[in-house]
């Protein structure tokens, strides 16, 4: 069974840090591309970064001074680690998986979700 599971999300102070982490399971062969996204009430999810391939990120322009994405191959692992938090960063953070082979930003080309992991940044 294909899994994705996040931890790491929380409540913390404007400024602080998280770092979230995502494990998947049951897949068959490595996973091209696994990504963040972030999501509020209300409006699409957004891509945050991606991990493409075995050493390829992107980070959106919003977040990319701020927050790094890595990836662990051999554990199948992915962060995201998220300082200068700001409560604009405030929302449920997902982590996705494209099987395709194809670069991709956008949530419809994902074909594998976790549950999201909730992280709240207070003023």
């Amino acid at each position: 069974q294909v899994q994705l599971v996040e931890s790491g999300g929380g409540s913390v102070q404007a400024g602080g840090s998280l770092k979230l982490s995502c494990t998947a399971s049951g897949f068959t062969q490595a996973i091209p591309s696994m990504a963040w996204f972030h999501q509020v009430p209300g409006q699409e999810r957004q891509w945050v970064a991606v991990a493409f391939g075995t050493t390829r990120t992107y980070h959106r322009g919003t977040w990319s001074a701020r927050f790094r994405i890595s990836r662990d191959n051999r554990e199948n692992t992915i962060y995201l680690q998220m300082n200068s938090l700001a409560p604009t960063d405030t929302g449920m953070y997902y982590c996705a998986a494209d099987t395709s082979g194809d670069l991709s930003f956008g949530p419809s080309s994902y074909d594998y979700w976790g549950q999201g992991t909730q992280v709240t940044v207070s003023s």
